[in-house]
């Protein structure tokens, strides 16, 4: 399955660069060859620098599009050999048309447009009629492309190197609650949830504790130790895979609960709505738990599904009871919400939680270490060595799929998949401004981050859109980059059932996000 969504999002996005770029290239998007009329403002001294002046309608007649002002730039030119002709270099704005930030970005400098002018009459005095003829833009969506691919490999080492020092950290602390016998304990207390969602896995196994402790921390927000503890768990459930490459059951719950993305707090779209200038930015926790909640429910129900199938029979009795069991502890909070807890109240006791919950988990289980006479220090460095083994050995597979999702965007892919789907998606009320988001959220956490805070600067943080696309970003998880996190870990190429779990979670939670949202704000 992988393989085929590796394939595909390649091929589609060098594909839709090409379509783009053959278009731009017939309807001469960018003008190129074609001198468009200004006003030049010179400074009184001379010295080469001046103000282009572009009115509102010439430039809409121009470039065959709409914009909102008049365009008004800084300029240096210099006369070259041939008569009444400069070399200019315009600086743009950060208000100035997508349109000029695109040419501006095509020989890689984004802040500036080079090209040449000349003036309509030779008699120019401080201000004058000029024409200017940009540089010649091409296949400008394919130099896109090459630059994701680049950048987006580098960020995927960066990724991987960034994890040595906090999986030896955490990996470190695990040897000594697994060698203290802490880990065994709790797996205990929570064996008929356990066994329900991993009835492969004995109760005891180390796998269990690193699980639990991975599902915690990611509800608590604690992503920097959530994915150490992911990481474990899926070593420790290799151990138990006869079939090494190929995903066992086990593994495939744990992702669709993983790729689920259930948080109690939302922090990252809470901090951007609060940036924005939201007069009540943490609104989306009740929306954004319930979407996860929707996103929870539908990843364990297509694993259970696929597992049971795998074994050809459907034990309906066992797997609804214990289903209902265990919705009805997970959607305790949203009950208190629902019924009157303040969302305000929800977040600080979880604030307060979340800000103390490393420094007593290190407490905890350096001390309980020392009651049961474990050799902390030296447990703490055997475990922190398998930290270092890990990090590096997801590299591969973060790159295969990190710069198959950076291809896919910079090719604008993404933009003929919402044109494509918005008919679709206006029959149940979707908005197509927030479509984007949707599309982008189970590919890249900045892209879809990006998207987000734009679509919050054009539409308001409290507008319908924006507590919509607020509550998707809390609601959901990057299922393709988890994916090839945990699933690189091990050395997995078969995901069996993996993906489709994960991508039924990812439209699960934005359903269930633009159902809440349509109820409580629509």
């Amino acid at each position: 399955m992988l393989n085929y969504i590796w394939l595909a999002l390649l091929s589609i996005g060098i594909a839709s660069a090409v379509i783009y770029d053959l278009a731009d290239y017939h309807n001469n998007k960018y003008m190129n060859g074609k001198d468009l009329p200004v006003f030049l403002i010179s400074n009184q001294n001379n010295d080469g620098t001046g103000e282009l002046i572009i009115p509102k309608d010439t430039y809409e007649k121009f470039y065959r599009i709409k914009i909102e002002h008049n365009i008004r730039n800084k300029i240096t030119y210099k006369q070259t050999e041939e008569k009444n002709s400069y070399n200019i270099r315009i600086i743009v704005n950060a208000d100035d048309p997508e349109l000029w930030k695109d040419i501006a970005a095509a020989d890689g400098d984004e802040n500036d447009i080079t090209g040449k002018l000349r003036f309509k009459n030779k008699n120019a005095a401080d201000t004058a009629e000029v024409f200017i003829r940009l540089e010649e833009v091409s296949f400008l969506k394919m130099k896109n492309v090459t630059k994701a691919a680049i950048d987006y490999a580098s960020t995927a080492v960066n990724i991987s190197l960034g994890l040595i020092g906090i999986m030896a950290l955490w990996l470190g602390l695990m040897k000594i609650a697994e060698e203290a016998g802490l880990i065994r304990k709790i797996s205990v207390l929570i064996k008929p949830l356990t066994k329900f969602l991993f009835p492969e896995v004995p109760p005891e196994h180390p796998a269990i504790g690193s699980i639990i402790m991975n599902i915690s921390a990611n509800m608590l927000g604690l992503g920097n130790a959530a994915t150490p503890f992911g990481l474990k768990a899926m070593e420790e459930l290799d151990t138990l895979n006869k079939n090494k490459g190929t995903a066992t059951n086990a593994m495939c719950m744990f992702l669709a609960i993983n790729t689920a993305g259930l948080t109690l707090i939302p922090a990252t779209a809470i901090a951007v709505r609060a940036a924005a200038g939201s007069s009540e930015p943490a609104i989306i926790i009740g929306t954004s738990f319930f979407g996860a909640l929707c996103a929870t429910i539908a990843g364990i129900t297509t694993a259970k599904i696929f597992e049971y199938s795998s074994k050809g029979k459907v034990e309906a009795r066992s797997f609804i009871k214990p289903l209902f069991l265990f919705l009805l502890l997970i959607g305790m909070p949203l009950i208190l919400i629902i019924n009157g807890l303040s969302a305000e109240l929800i977040k600080n006791i979880v604030k307060i939680i979340s800000t103390i919950a490393i420094p007593i988990i290190i407490l905890a289980f350096i001390v309980y270490g020392i009651i049961k006479k474990v050799k902390i220090y030296e447990v703490f460095v055997e475990g922190a060595k398998e930290g270092f083994n890990i990090a590096i050995k997801i590299i591969p597979y973060l790159v295969a799929m990190l710069v198959a999702i950076g291809i896919f965007r910079a090719g604008g892919a993404l933009d003929i998949f919402v044109k494509i789907l918005s008919p679709l998606t206006d029959l149940i009320g979707f908005p197509a401004e927030a479509l984007p988001m949707a599309l982008m959220r189970p590919l890249s956490g900045s892209g879809s981050l990006g998207i987000m805070s734009e679509i919050i600067t054009i539409h308001g943080p409290d507008t319908f859109i924006g507590i919509l696309v607020s509550t998707i970003m809390g609601s959901t998880e990057t299922t393709f980059y988890v994916l090839a996190l945990y699933f690189g870990s091990v050395n997995v190429k078969r995901a069996r059932h993996a993906v489709i779990a994960g991508i039924a979670a990812d439209i699960a939670g934005i359903l269930g996000a633009l159902f809440i949202v349509k109820l409580l704000f629509g």
